[in-house]
């Protein structure tokens, strides 16, 4: 069987378990048009019982230096994608050094802003720190691609929660690893998502920025003849006014928006207040709480796709991130930060106390986390993979399950 037929079926075996164990309810919201489909909202997810736990048996000893990073986005533009993940990461960290008091680990935290041009900077920073052994990041793709063999160079393990470039994975790199689907998974839920919501034609916009370019070409090609148009918008931009005069002439019953938040909410805002009354569908870069806290009202016609599980909905470790995050729920790649330290932080654990050896002990990984079970092929690809739908309703993102 190939890897990718083996991907497909644990996918499918994934959408069947929390089928099983979520408890759903209809969520009317009052917001959408009456004639699209309401969707099933997803109430809870049961944690695997399986699931490695970052505290370990306890029994844990290290040097006192040993340290991992966070390295990405904690301010800019897209700040909040990143502060979702530090989040999670916090949370692992603390939940290790409380029951291990033989094994301190140190978290360092180094900002990128999101934007490539600044993250070699960071990145050289973090490894020429020879007691950092292992990192979870980079966030974004355009970053990732930009640092990668900076890491390779020093042979620093890193694993990203949320980079979703499907190229990052074939330059070579034995120090990157994937903790999500990539967008050739991603691209492939947009139809499925516009099926169920009866959305017969989709125009695709994209920004400039590596993973809003990569992405709309994935979801263009799963589209197929439900494109009516597409158009192009640059990071930064603040009017959308031009692209939209294109869509409102072509009246799709969908907009797939492919890139950021940042620029997504005013596109939506603006999108909406020249009449349009369709649907927006934005993916993981969009699907954050910003998103509605920028675009307001507009946001009611929203609804996303990401390749990361509702980490709300898991009681228990929503509950202890909100006293990491000041109450916060956990938000996009909450759990998947999470998971991501607890793989390094089991490494440790084990007497994996340098870069090589954790290297090595993420390759040969083979464990279940709290969003999936973690297992590598040789590219750093995982080899289960699951795209979740989304929607706002009542001015909060709700999952609506595996699509």
């Amino acid at each position: 069987m190939s890897r990718s037929t083996k991907a497909l079926a644990a996918a499918a075996v994934l959408a069947l378990t929390l089928a099983a164990c979520a408890n759903t309810d209809d969520g009317d919201s009052g917001d959408e048009d009456s004639s699209t489909p309401e969707l099933t909202v997803q109430t809870a997810i049961d944690a695997p019982d399986d699931a490695v736990s970052p505290a370990g048996d306890g029994s844990a000893e290290c040097p006192a230096t040993t340290t991992i990073a966070y390295i990405g986005a904690e301010t800019g533009a897209n700040a909040q994608l990143g502060i979702n993940i530090i989040n999670g990461v916090k949370l692992a960290v603390e939940e290790h050094n409380a029951n291990n008091a033989n094994c301190q680990v140190t978290l360092q935290t180094f900002d990128t802003e999101g934007d490539p041009n600044k993250s070699t900077g960071p990145v050289t920073q973090a490894t020429n720190d020879e007691n950092i052994i292992g990192v979870v990041g980079l966030p974004f793709s355009g970053e990732s691609k930009a640092t990668g063999t900076i890491f390779e160079q020093a042979g620093l393990v890193h694993i990203t929660p949320s980079a979703t470039g499907p190229a990052l994975t074939q330059n070579g790199w034995t120090t990157f690893f994937r903790a999500l689907g990539n967008d050739n998974v991603q691209g492939p839920a947009v139809p499925k998502l516009t099926e169920k919501l009866d959305a017969k034609t989709v125009y695709v916009v994209q920004d400039d920025s590596e993973y809003g370019v990569g992405l709309a070409g994935t979801a263009t090609e799963a589209l197929g003849d439900n494109v009516v148009g597409s158009d192009k918008v640059t990071t930064g931009q603040k009017d959308f006014s031009a692209t939209i005069s294109k869509i409102l002439a072509e009246k799709p019953d969908a907009v797939f928006y492919s890139g950021y938040y940042a620029e997504g909410a005013p596109f939506n805002q603006q999108l909406v207040a020249k009449g349009y009354e369709g649907i927006f569908i934005g993916p993981d870069g969009v699907k954050d709480q910003e998103f509605i806290n920028q675009a307001g009202d507009a946001s009611a016609n929203a609804y996303f796709t990401c390749p990361c599980i509702p980490g709300e909905l898991i009681t228990s470790f929503s509950d202890a991130y909100k006293k990491v995050s000041g109450g916060d729920a956990p938000g996009t790649y909450s759990v998947e930060g999470y998971d991501a330290a607890t793989v390094l932080l089991a490494g440790i654990d084990e007497g994996n106390q340098d870069r090589a050896k954790l290297k090595d002990w993420v390759t040969n990984y083979d464990a279940q986390g709290l969003s999936k079970k973690f297992k590598w092929d040789e590219t750093g690809e995982l080899t289960e993979l699951a795209v979740y739908g989304y929607k706002v309703q009542d001015g909060q993102i709700v999952s609506v399950g595996v699509l």
